[in-house]
């Protein structure tokens, strides 16, 4: 069979303003078949995404690519714009890791995708597009698609907003669907609605998918050929069973040995000890153009020191609200929230400010949390300075002594924040945020971002941490594996309350709660036969 892909000794190399010549792939080959998912995994920096923008034609300026890419028989690399703009949408088509980034905001997704049909296929009539329109999004199984076409972006939740950038990829009938990290930041209900789409996608029309991810437990429940990079190279390319039963290279067995797993097993038990966090009958609500939203309604927790405990549930069911009603960037609406005795939903700005420095907060996307223009150093002397009221050499020894803690070299110091990887710059807001000592610390979905094997050393550096520095830790996260490895309780959120709370293992190996096993079931394992076994039950 013709491959609709084919990549042969693709080298790209980018070329810098001074005059260097960075390699950013050498010498990938791969191909793509009909009604094949071929999962490309590596590292931050190994090159997926690169490879994947060449096929399209879609790299920068300063980069320079050899070698061939054959779309449906048909040499791209090199190709005018004419000639892409041909093959975009008609051969292949791409869906990138935010769709809301991908959607323009100001236009309603039903004419979002008429505009790719007007382009591409300008005999339909204006009737045709709108009808068309329709029948993509009930494609890739919207809700209500009669209704959706006439939403805007703001108005889809992260599920939705990716379902609709897949119907406009399809708007054309490719034969080669890109997909760049497409569940990255969904939670795993949503993921698994995403991988049902593209898999139904797959059988019904038969198309090629080449599937860019770091998550493992994602490329044994979709792939059925997995292709391994790292600096740029292919370290081996095998179906996806014998890959997770018998990888050939080394750093595909260190990629699995990173990947977290949900076992639920004993650990030691950590001794009770006095709450740091007290949250009592906490409310949230959201008042807009005479609509009212309940965020958060009833909720009670308490985070103990020492302790770590873990807010999960899908996307809109309040776990980050929480989080921000705790330093006061969300506004309670009804409740007691207390820090360390102190409580903050009546205290006055003077013990607000007294609190805040007690605790820390780690966001989920570092570089937005981090300013571009302050240096590394700066980024986590601010609170020193602020609070601390540290300056000169007491103050850059500190800096130092928390670089140290989180294992990055002192003299990155004067580094800027797009000069360093993810996992890097994740490792800076974690010093950041535990530079005054705080007594409770807020983590955000620290790691989903993270490729696994920056994700492992993260997490071990938050235990770690916890350890030496004894604080409260309320982790927030969408990725039960993870909280598997971190947390000492767990609280699931559904629509704003708490539905079940208790200690891990028992959460997870024996859950009360019909919501709490849906999630469970819908965490993909890292095990291609153990996860189809369970989408055959």
């Amino acid at each position: 069979m013709t491959p609709v892909l084919q990549i042969e000794d693709l080298r790209v190399d980018f070329h810098t303003s001074d005059r260097r010549v960075i390699p950013a792939v050498a010498g990938v080959s791969l191909a793509v078949h009909p009604g094949e998912i071929v999962a490309v995994v590596g590292e931050s920096g190994s090159g997926k995404s690169v490879t994947a923008m060449s096929v399209l034609g879609l790299l920068p300026p300063n980069a320079v690519a050899t070698g061939s890419i054959r779309l449906a028989g048909r040499e791209v690399l090199g190709a005018d714009e004419r000639e892409l703009s041909a093959v975009r949408g008609e051969t292949a088509a791409m869906v990138f890791q935010d769709p809301f980034g991908a959607l323009d905001p100001v236009f309603t997704v039903g004419y979002q995708i008429r505009e790719v049909l007007r382009r591409h296929r300008p005999q339909m009539s204006a009737a045709e597009r709108r009808e068309r329109a329709v029948e993509l999004l009930r494609l890739v199984e919207m809700p209500d698609p009669e209704q959706r076409v006439a939403a805007y972006p703001h108005q889809l939740s992260g599920g939705q907003a990716q379902r609709v950038v897949i119907a406009m990829a399809l708007a054309c009938d490719p034969q080669l669907l890109i997909a760049d990290e497409p569940t990255t930041a969904l939670d795993v209900t949503v993921q698994r609605d995403i991988l049902d789409v593209l898999r139904s996608l797959r059988d019904r029309t038969g198309m090629g998918v080449l599937f860019i991810t770091h998550d493992m437990g994602v490329v044994a429940d979709i792939a059925d050929r997995v292709v391994v990079m790292r600096g740029g190279a292919v370290q081996e390319d095998q179906p996806v069973v014998d890959l997770f039963d018998r990888p050939s290279a080394a750093y595909t067995r260190e990629l699995l040995a990173a990947v977290p797993r949900l076992t639920a097993e004993a650990r030691p038990e950590r001794p009770a000890t006095a709450p740091v966090l007290e949250v009592a009958g906490l409310d949230v609500v959201y008042r807009r153009r005479g609509h009212v939203v309940r965020a958060v309604e009833g909720v009670d927790l308490t985070v103990a020191e020492g302790r770590m405990l873990a807010l999960v549930g899908e996307s809109g069911s309040g776990k980050s609200t929480i989080g921000r009603a705790v330093v006061g960037l969300v506004k309670a609406s009804a409740g007691r929230i207390a820090v360390d005795g102190v409580e903050t939903t009546t205290a006055s700005r003077q013990a607000l400010r007294e609190v805040r420095r007690r605790v820390g907060f780690v966001f989920q996307n570092p570089g937005g949390a981090l300013n571009p223009r302050w240096s590394v150093g700066d980024a986590i002397a601010e609170p020193l300075r602020v609070h601390g009221g540290l300056r000169g050499a007491a103050l850059d020894a500190r800096v130092r002594e928390l670089l140290d803690a989180v294992h990055l070299p002192g003299d990155w110091r004067g580094r800027f924040p797009h000069e360093l990887s993810g996992g890097q710059r994740q490792r800076i807001s974690i010093a950041r945020a535990i530079a005054l000592e705080p007594r409770l610390l807020i983590a955000d979905e620290p790691t989903s971002a993270l490729d696994v094997s920056v994700q492992a050393t993260v997490l071990e550096l938050l235990r770690r941490l916890q350890r030496e520095l004894s604080f409260a830790c309320l982790f927030i996260s969408h990725d039960l594996a993870v909280v598997d490895a971190l947390a000492d309780e767990i609280a699931v959120m559904h629509r704003g309350r708490i539905v079940e709370r208790g200690d891990r293992r028992r959460v997870l190996s024996a859950p009360e709660q019909e919501y709490t096993r849906r999630l469970l079931d819908a965490a993909p394992v890292p095990d291609p036969r153990a996860q189809a076994a369970r989408r055959a039950a």
